[in-house]
């Protein structure tokens, strides 16, 4: 049995042995395989080296010229893009379009230089013309142009209306139905409206729901159960059917004697005859509802629409004022609004959530720009917010610079252009000496906007005055404050920087003279929003 241990102890350590061995010769072979492995590296390197070299030097001929000239052509591209048109956005698509009026949207610009993404939508619509009841995915703010329109909106489960005039502004949040009316007899109406898709679903440029229509355009009501909606309206589906015959699209006449819808004729009726007309629609004789609802109903909506009022309807103080009735917020008047700066040579107007307290959800800002011929934006930054602009009158040009000091775009822009002016990006816009430039546009942010000048006699080279500032120009102090005193106007520069007329506020009454010169100037076209 000793003899039997000692000869399984010497195995177990033969084998330990072994092991051993192996483990060295497996070690040196991975070191050989790497140093040769290295060695092959190096030796393509020094290929690849030698091979750039040799391409170097054949470079010289027909090669060399053909990779020259691509690589010339896409500079030619690149600066086409930066110089040109960059910043001016173009992608358009109408989304809807009848005899009665049209929608366009021209479409944001989206990658990380854009810190919020907006459309830009353009209505046009004829007189006693009417965008059928829809609510949306996107929120708006929209801009009345020109024109006269009433706005229906569902706002704390009731029914409000506000009467629209040249220059207002209003908000509808997203998921909110409404409709919109022209109610001029003969003027087309002409809106503007940022389109902010970050509720939506991701579908298309938005999605609009519509709760009026038929076959076109579709009724989500339709989508239902013949059975499901005789019992949700406690009707027969024979006396539903009047409500899906709409053909004509989205934006119908009013007074369409032609059309086979209800909608458009109901609108139409005195209150007693819309009563009688959807007498057994509405199911009069149906149990009270809740004295509290929390969300709107159709009923309530068409209710509403019909003008039928309920016996407790409760209305605060804006409810018997001449701009509509209903909770819905009030507008507000770009033209009214006395200039937040003025001078000799334009006036502008900024409105955020402080003024206009619909913003605050919409977190959108709203600017107006109106510049004499000749005057110029002095080079600013908006460090906020992007801004959207849409040309309204006249023509001049925008410049916008990258961060590494060169020039992104310097573009001619007129009527009906739309651009975007990225957040932090230095930019400029000067009238063209042939008249005045107008400009209108929404910012990505409903806080006060206090834009950074660049230049001009509040600027912050005047701001930052000192040898630092002096030293990193490579100037003197007296050098730098003797070029920053040349110019004693700011925020909006005259044609020639020598003229030594004196800035002066406008007179409490310029916004009557605004409007008046508003509407004596309205341009025929813009593009073909004003067609």
């Amino acid at each position: 049995m000793k003899k039997m241990g000692n000869k399984v102890a010497l195995l177990a350590v033969v084998l330990v042995l072994c092991y051993g061995l192996a483990m060295v010769v497996s070690f040196v072979e991975d070191e050989v395989w790497r140093g040769e492995s290295e060695g092959r590296k190096d030796r393509r390197r020094e290929r690849e080296r030698e091979g750039r070299k040799d391409w170097r030097r054949e470079g010289e001929g027909e090669e060399e010229e053909e990779e020259e000239e691509d690589w010339r052509r896409e500079r030619e591209k690149r600066e086409e893009w930066s110089t040109k048109e960059g910043f001016l956005l173009q992608d358009s698509k109408r989304v809807v379009k009848t005899d009665a009026g049209e929608m366009e949207v021209v479409r944001s610009f989206v990658g990380k230089i854009v810190d919020r993404p907006l459309h830009i939508g353009f209505i046009t619509m004829e007189p006693k013309t009417l965008f059928i009841p829809q609510y949306l995915d996107s929120s708006l703010v929209i801009f009345i142009r020109r024109g006269e329109a009433k706005i229906g909106l569902i706002y704390e489960d009731e029914l409000g209306e506000r009467w629209l005039k040249t220059g207002d502004v209003y908000h509808i949040p997203a998921g909110s139905a409404f409709y919109l009316v022209n109610t001029a007899e003969g003027q087309k109406l002409h809106v503007i409206c940022s389109i902010d898709p970050s509720e939506g679903l991701g579908v298309g440029t938005f999605q609009s729901f519509f709760i009026g229509g038929g076959t076109y355009p579709q009724s989500v009501l339709a989508g239902f159960e013949p059975e499901t909606l005789s019992r949700a309206f406690n009707v027969s589906y024979a006396e539903l059917r009047d409500l899906f015959g709409l053909k004509r699209g989205p934006i119908i006449y009013l007074n369409d004697s032609h059309s086979s819808n209800a909608w458009p004729k109901i609108m139409q009726m005195k209150e007693h005859a819309r009563l009688q007309h959807l007498k057994k629609l509405m199911d009069s004789h149906e149990e009270p509802a809740p004295k509290e609802e929390q969300t709107w109903s159709w009923r309530k909506l068409l209710n509403s629409m019909v003008g039928m009022e309920t016996e407790n309807k409760k209305r605060d103080d804006r409810g018997t004022s001449n701009k509509g009735k209903g909770k819905t917020p009030d507008s507000y008047n770009l033209y009214d609004r006395h200039p937040d700066f003025s001078n000799d040579y334009g006036w502008s107007v900024a409105l955020d959530k402080h003024d206009f307290s619909p913003l605050k959800h919409s977190g959108i800002g709203i600017y107006l720009v109106n510049l004499t011929a000749g005057a110029m934006m002095a080079p600013h930054v908006n460090p906020t917010a992007t801004e959207y602009g849409i040309v309204l009158r006249g023509s001049g040009t925008i410049q916008i610079v990258f961060p590494n000091g060169t020039n992104a775009m310097s573009s001619e822009i007129a009527e009906g252009d739309v651009f975007f002016v990225p957040r932090y990006f230095p930019f400029c816009q000067i009238a063209s000496r042939s008249g005045p430039l107008e400009f209108f546009g929404f910012t990505t942010s409903a806080h006060r906007n206090r834009p950074q000048f660049l230049a001009g006699s509040n600027s912050l080279i005047g701001a930052m005055m000192g040898p630092e500032l002096a030293a990193s120009f490579g100037i003197t102090l007296e050098r730098l404050q003797d070029i920053d005193k040349a110019q004693p106007y700011g925020v909006i520069l005259p044609p020639d920087t020598k003229t030594k007329r004196r800035e002066e506020p406008l007179s409490p009454d310029t916004k009557t003279k605004r409007r008046e010169d508003e509407h004596a100037r309205e341009p025929k076209v813009i593009k073909s929003f004003w067609e």
